[in-house]
This record gives C-alpha cells, structure tokens and sequence, in this order.
C-alpha cells in the first residue's frame, strides 16, 4: 500500500471502450483509483454497481471513478455493458499498474493462500497526491463509504 501524502503514480491505461486514460490528466480533480480481481465475479459486481449507482454524488464533488484489474479491454467492455457501468474501466494486464500501486500481493480463500490482485482503493487529490487508502473494503458499501471521506477531504480543502 502506498503511504498517504506520496506522488500517485502516472500511467496510461485503456478503458473498456479503448480510450486511453493518464492519470496526469485528471490534475485539479479528485480521483477514485480502485483495484478489484475480476471482471464479473460477485464481490467485483457488487463494488462496480455500488459506485455506478454513486456516480452522480462523485460527479457532485469534482471526483472521478477508474475502475482497475488484469482484466483485457474485451473483458472491460463485456463486464461494464452487462451492468451499464457509467465509469472508466482500465485494463492493466501487464500489471505494471498494479503493481506499482502495490495492489498485488498474497490472499486467501477457503484455506488456500494464492496471489492476486487485492481489493484496495486510493482517494488521490486535486495535486495527486495519496489522500487515503482502503485495503479492507466491503465491496456492497464500499462506494458510500469512499464518497462520505471524499466529502470530508472536499470539506477541508475548501474550508
């Protein structure tokens, strides 16, 4: 996990559609990076739906959402149409996204330990900058719960 207050790393990814995102182009907005194993499986479902239904209040603070996974952009693109997901999803299957976001790493399943992607999200800000992180995420509330701190972040910054 990267440390609060540290440079967000750049990149450049694809989303579901091909267009390509850079992270350095979303400066003087705040950025909802969250990383999650596979497209179409039930915990992944959940937290995508929980921030498209969450999308507008997003919208509302100057937020945007970016959704990431080893997933391909076909993937993406089958995953975001079958739920009508309303939010850019990046297809980083190299993992040099992942991994430089440090969100690969030992997990565990019915006693079996394994490596994956984990389910972390970084709230980066307007200078991209690490605001905050989560790597305990409830993926059904976990939307509500980003957008309740960016609430908080927003509150400080224009204070």
């Amino acid at each position: 996990m990267l440390d609060v207050g540290t440079a967000a790393p750049d990149f450049d990814l694809e989303d579901q559609a091909g267009r390509v995102h850079k992270l350095s182009e979303q400066r003087g907005r705040w950025v909802v990076l969250y990383f999650y194993p596979k497209d179409d499986t039930a915990g992944c479902t959940k937290e995508a739906c929980s921030f498209r239904d969450g999308l507008p209040a997003f919208a509302g603070l100057d937020a945007v959402v970016l959704g990431v996974s080893a997933d391909d952009v076909g993937s993406h693109n089958a995953f975001a149409g079958k739920y009508g997901l309303n939010f850019p999803l990046l297809a980083d299957v190299d993992r040099r996204v992942i991994d430089a976001y440090q969100a690969w790493g030992e997990k565990e399943r019915d006693g079996e330990r394994y490596e994956g992607i984990l389910r972390i999200t970084y709230l980066i800000d307007p200078s991209g900058r690490i605001a905050q992180t989560w790597t305990v995420v409830d993926p059904e509330s976990h939307a509500a719960e980003v957008r309740e701190a960016l609430e908080l972040h927003v509150g400080r910054v224009s204070a």
